[in-house]
């Protein structure tokens, strides 16, 4: 079973920044990569995936203001994470599909291997 680490999360005014990696304590290269989130009271929902040829996809909520990337070689995964707003406001967690190479999917159910999640607070 792979270990998935995720770090970088933390306290951030309405319209900051923050980056959010995972680190793989075992190779990615076959396999889809994800974030997803889950605030309290709520469902874990995808924010978005990468695969290993670096197809992506992005939850729709985004708008644009978040970007997913990968390095194979290092494994891990980052979340450059910009205009965050206090409804990003959630626990973070990094997943990975040996299942799918790639796709669209960000339904929690399509990955097996999860992190332990990083807190991000968003304030108003």
């Amino acid at each position: 079973q792979v270990q998935l680490l995720e770090s970088g999360g933390g306290s951030v005014p309405a319209g900051g920044s923050l980056r959010l990696s995972c680190a793989s304590s075992d190779n990615i290269y076959s396999y889809l990569m994800a974030w997803f989130r889950q605030a309290p009271g709520k469902e874990r929902e995808g924010v978005a995936n990468i695969g290993a040829n670096g197809h992506i996809t992005y939850a729709e909520f985004l708008k644009g203001r978040f970007t997913i990337s990968r390095d194979n070689d290092l494994r891990t995964m980052s979340l450059q994470m910009n205009s965050l707003e206090p409804e990003d406001s959630a626990m973070y967690y990094c997943a990975l599909s040996r299942r799918y190479y790639m796709g669209d999917t960000l339904r929690t159910a399509d990955f097996d291997s999860w992190g332990q999640g990083t807190q991000v607070t968003v304030s108003s």
